[in-house]
């Protein structure tokens, strides 16, 4: 009998936090980025709150960093941001990695990585690109410059890297950010 209590406790704990999170964990998308190893150009498709995850705070249905794009040194990366949360406004820039996290837009790190109207962020289905060049090696945030939206968790991570030749992306290992 105390088999079939904790059995049916653990089957009870499990159907709560399916209903808790009601979001599957994402995936990575690999349509998302495109590589041109002549121009040395990477780009990739940011979409601000792709999924309701974390209220829609997220990019592509990521969240505190659990996605990263590596680019190599040098390259020019092209985001096309697109706002695909139909009640927020969102924006994006790059900027240093720090902690704790800043609560309104900041200097980003590299010259153009920023969206227009970064403080007020653009409307539903709204889309800029950031363009700039990865010229200096290291941990950067893409980050949701809308006051309160990047410290609540809608930021993702770039990092750009010396030693690797194609860009690319994945999830973040837990316990990374």
């Amino acid at each position: 009998m105390a088999k079939v209590v904790f059995v049916a406790g653990l089957l009870a704990l499990a159907t709560r936090a399916v209903a808790q999170d009601g979001t599957p964990s994402p995936t990575v998308d690999p349509r998302w980025l495109a590589a041109d190893t002549t121009a040395k150009t990477a780009t990739f498709e940011l979409i601000a709150s792709l999924t309701g995850a974390n209220g829609a705070l997220n990019f592509n249905g990521f969240r505190d960093g659990e996605l990263t794009l590596t680019v190599p040194l040098g390259w020019t990366v092209v985001m096309q941001f697109r706002n695909h949360d139909g009640m927020l406004p969102h924006s994006a820039e790059v900027i240093e990695d720090t902690h704790p996290l800043p609560t309104q837009p900041v200097t980003p790190a590299f010259p153009r990585a920023v969206t227009v109207r970064l403080a007020e962020g653009l409307p539903s289905e709204g889309r800029d690109d950031l363009r700039f060049i990865a010229d200096k090696g290291g941990s950067y945030l893409i980050f949701c410059g809308v006051p309160g939206h990047g410290a609540a968790g809608m930021w993702i991570r770039l990092e750009v890297s010396g030693s690797v030749r194609q860009p690319s992306l994945a999830a973040t290992p837990a316990g990374k950010h």
